[in-house]
């Protein structure tokens, strides 16, 4: 694989987020310690991993698509910003009846690194109007 265009982001931990096949757009995070979310309710995994992204990107935890199809497993709370510097852990859902068990080693969910722009907000009295201008959820209908 040809990384002569790749950024690089420092880590420390012991498990480094890892891409699964060339080309995929989430690098696994796994869990540092056993947890268990139970059912119908949230817990804050553990991760031991601490980045430090390049200015002008932004770490995004996302759920694992397996998880979620076979055991409800869905994810929170997941934007890195490229300053911080603390544990990463990683917020999980049970949507299930079961509890879900974790062991340290275990892929939790998948991080996305993506560029991302600042931008000056400019306070106005009134906004343009657009096509869409307040239609909100459901305003384009179901078809």
């Amino acid at each position: 694989m040809d990384t002569s265009f790749q950024k690089t982001c420092k880590v420390t931990g012991s498990f480094v987020p890892s891409y699964s096949h060339p080309g995929d757009a989430g690098a696994d995070i796994k869990a540092s310690e056993r947890s268990k979310v139970p059912a119908r309710g949230k817990c804050l995994v553990p991760t031991g991993l601490r980045i430090a992204l390049p200015n002008g990107y932004v770490g995004l935890i996302w759920p694992r698509s397996g998880l979620a199809v076979k055991h409800s497993i869905d994810c929170g709370a997941g934007v890195i910003d490229a300053q911080y510097r603390g544990e990463i852990k990683v917020l999980l859902f049970n949507h299930s009846d079961e509890d879900f068990p974790i062991e340290p080693g275990d892929r939790i969910a998948q991080l996305l690194i993506q560029k991302v722009e600042s931008i000056h907000f400019l306070p106005v009295e009134n906004l343009d109007n657009s096509e869409r201008n307040e239609g909100g959820f459901g305003s384009t209908g179901k078809k």
